[in-house]
């Protein structure tokens, strides 16, 4: 299933797309005499294997419930999860090609993280599949950009172990981390420079993992106004999904609705000869595939 919120009046409510059409479960779940509360994104992910089924149910009745069916054309895709319940999770350098461009950058030899490394993107960062980004000049010049698959936490808890770690996955959606390359560098960490507002568009649906089978398989791609920069597998990952989420858990638990950024594969501006930062007007293509696209447009504010 691919589970959407979409603006609904001054609100936001959760669907299924369905192609031509979406399910507004919180009205299908009315007119269906639903016990479960579908009335955002975050419940639903919450009520766990119950929620699922009763979606599940409303989806297979979905003809039953016309008043609940909307036309695709006419719904406004926001951020599966349109308010994050806490900072985004992010790992980085964890692509092994994405560490050695940055290396070369730097003049040093590549050396791979012994551990994931980890860091957040503020709340305010979330933006929607299609919302522009916006590039205040007078905070960075050097502003770039990173594909990513990211994780949706489901069933939350804390020394999740790598063999049950896949069980604790809601489902899986795509992100780009855009970033102030040079205010990460001023400030010499990650989360400053990775934490602008709009920096972190996500969709344009949570995918289930049933329907995605083995996440490794899954391509990654992003151009810029139509020209290729990145291109990835996540098979390429230097610490793959059940390691991520033992090691983040170790220790720290975490809660349904949860965010997970995996990581980007090479081919980012700031790496490239000469380097290639984004400007005003650009437009930027974020891809998974089996999952969907981002399209994201660069907007200067100052």
């Amino acid at each position: 299933m691919k589970f959407v919120s979409f603006r609904k009046g001054a609100a936001t409510a959760p669907g299924v797309w369905l192609g031509e059409q979406v399910l507004d479960l919180a009205a299908a779940g009315q007119a269906g005499g639903s016990r479960a509360e579908l009335g955002s994104m975050l419940a639903i992910i919450r009520g766990g294997d119950a929620a699922l089924a009763e979606v599940r149910r409303l989806v297979a009745r979905a003809t039953e419930f016309p008043a609940a069916l909307l036309p695709a054309s006419g719904v406004q895709l926001v951020s599966p999860i349109p308010q994050l319940v806490r900072n985004a999770f992010c790992v980085g350098r964890n692509y092994m090609d994405h560490v050695k461009e940055g290396a070369a950058v730097a003049g040093a030899a590549a050396a791979l993280p012994k551990v994931p490394q980890f860091f957040t993107k503020a709340t305010h960062a979330l933006n929607s599949p299609t919302g522009d980004v916006r590039l205040d000049t007078t905070v960075t010049q050097r502003f770039d950009y990173e594909v990513e698959l990211a994780i949706i936490i489901g069933k939350g808890g804390r020394d999740i172990a790598p063999a049950d770690a896949m069980s604790h996955i809601f489902g899986y959606t795509v992100a780009n981390d855009f970033t102030a390359r040079d205010v990460q560098r001023a400030h010499e960490q990650w989360f400053r420079g990775k934490s602008l507002d709009t920096s972190l568009p996500l969709g344009p649906w949570i995918i289930d993992p049933e329907e995605i089978g083995d996440p490794t398989t899954l391509e990654l791609t992003l151009t810029v106004n139509g020209e290729q920069r990145q291109h990835g597998r996540v098979s390429q990952m230097i610490f793959d999904l059940p390691t991520i989420l033992a090691a983040l858990s170790a220790g720290l638990t975490l809660e349904p609705g949860d965010v997970i950024c995996t990581g980007t594969p090479s081919g980012v501006g700031y790496a490239m000869n000469p380097p290639q930062y984004l400007a005003d007007g650009d437009v930027v293509v974020t891809r998974v595939d089996r999952i969907g696209e981002l399209r994201n447009r660069i907007v200067k504010v100052k």
